[in-house]
Formats: structure tokens, sequence, C-alpha cells
């Protein structure tokens, strides 16, 4: 590697780091730059995986505040990311790249509208609520199944191409849950991190010639540093500013999906 590509690869997965523990999409930043360095993109897919793995520890840890309190729902989304990433591993491992990164830009546009309309549906979701005489942070089976069932679908996304798992997953819960987005967020960070590691290990022990541990070392740095930054900072936006964000980033990173 030459310098040039080492600073910017490391510039790169900090960038990526603290995007990731803000909003999610790290990767639109991450994955574009190694294949601009002549990664192929199933080597620099893997790679990328294995490298964030460190900024989603770090981005989960700033976030571990906001969890506390959601673990009663958690214990059936972590099982479910954790299977939906092991299929989305092994579909990168044995089928095409376009029989699934067809369907990535209308996923992402589909993710952006739920976050901009999720506050009018968790509205009128407590209007039913209030309307049945039940709390409004009552959550029904119905909705329980739909988040379970939306959040391994996200998985095998997830394990598939990474690249903006973090706003479906927002898009996801901001339909379905009465939630904050700050509690949102961290929910989101454990999860996608749980579909990284066991996309990684799965990459790992399948492919581990197939990674670039140069390219994949240089993001652990520096998302491990910039997780920490963007969880520092990123509690501090206002719903509206983090959701604004979220959109933001997804249509840049839709443009480059389209572009690419």
């Amino acid at each position: 590697m030459s310098i040039t590509e080492i600073v910017v690869i490391l510039l790169a997965g900090f960038a990526a780091g603290g995007i990731n523990a803000v909003v999610g999409s790290g990767t639109l930043v991450t994955f574009p730059t190694l294949v601009a360095f002549g990664y192929p993109p199933v080597v620099a897919t893997m790679s990328n995986a294995v490298g964030l793995v460190a900024g989603g520890v770090s981005g989960t840890w700033g976030y571990r505040r906001e969890l506390r309190g959601q673990w009663n729902r958690l214990k059936w989304q972590l099982p479910a990311s954790f299977l939906g990433a092991a299929l989305g591993s092994y579909l990168l491992l044995h089928l095409p790249e376009k029989a699934f990164t067809t369907v990535v830009p209308v996923l992402l546009i589909g993710a952006l509208i739920l976050v901009v309309i999720g506050p009018k549906i968790q509205e009128w979701a407590k209007r039913r609520a209030e309307e049945a005489g039940r709390s409004a942070d009552h959550i029904g089976t119905g909705r329980s199944v739909a988040l379970t069932g939306g959040t391994f679908a996200v998985g095998i996304y997830g394990g598939y191409f990474t690249a903006a798992q973090g706003i479906l997953l927002i898009g996801v819960m901001g339909a379905l849950l009465p939630e904050s987005m700050q509690r949102m967020n961290a929910a989101k960070n454990l999860l996608s991190l749980v579909v990284n590691v066991v996309a990684a290990t799965a990459y790992t022990i399948v492919a581990f010639d197939r990674i670039s541990w140069g390219a994949a070392g240089l993001i652990a740095v520096g998302s491990l540093i910039g997780g920490v930054v963007g969880a520092r900072y990123g509690r501090r936006l206002s719903p509206t500013m983090l959701r604004a964000a979220i959109v933001v980033l997804g249509l840049i990173g839709l443009w480059r999906l389209l572009t690419t």
C-alpha cells in the first residue's frame, strides 16, 4: 500500500465509524473507497465487514445508556439479526452480486420513506392504543412479530451487503415502536454489530484468503475511533436533526449506489 492509500482508508474508516454510530450507512464511505483503490467488490465487502466490527463495538458502548429498558424486545431481535446475518453471509458467498444488489436501491428508498413518516405512524398507533384503553407504550403481538420479521430481513441484507442496514433498521423500528430516536439508534447499533460480527466470522472462516487484512485493519483502527466520537456527539442531536441526517446520508448513499 502507498502512504496515500493508507491515509485515505484510515480516514474512510474513521468517517464510517462515526456515521454508523449516529445514523448507519458508513459502509457507503468505506466500500467505494476500497473499490476506488482497485479492490474487487466482493473482497471490498468482506474486508469492510471485518474492519467495521471495531467501530460497531465502540459505537454500541457509547450508546449503552440508551439500551436500558429495551432488553425484553431485544431478546427477540438479537436472534433475528443473528440468523438473518448468517443467511445473508451464505448468499454473498454463493450468489452472483447482481442477484441482490439490484434490490438495494428499492429497499433504501422504502427505509427513507419510513424514517420520514415514522412520527405520523407512531402518532396513529398511539391514538389507536388510547382508544382501545391500552398504554401508548404497549406493543401488541402483531407489531412484535412484524418487528422481529423486519429485523430478520434487515439481517439478511446486512449479512450480504451491509451498506445502509442501519437506515433500514431505523425505518423498521420507527414505524413499529413508541421509542425515541436516540433509543432506537442505540438498538440499531447493537443489532448492526451482531450482523457485522456474524458476517465477519463467516467470511473469515470460509474465505480467509479473499479478505484484504491490511485494508480491514486500517478500517478497524479508523472506525474504532470514529465510533467513540460519533457516539459522543450523536446523542446531542435532536430527533429532527437525527432524522434529517439519516435522510441526507441515505439519499447520498442511494445516489452512490445508482451511479457506481
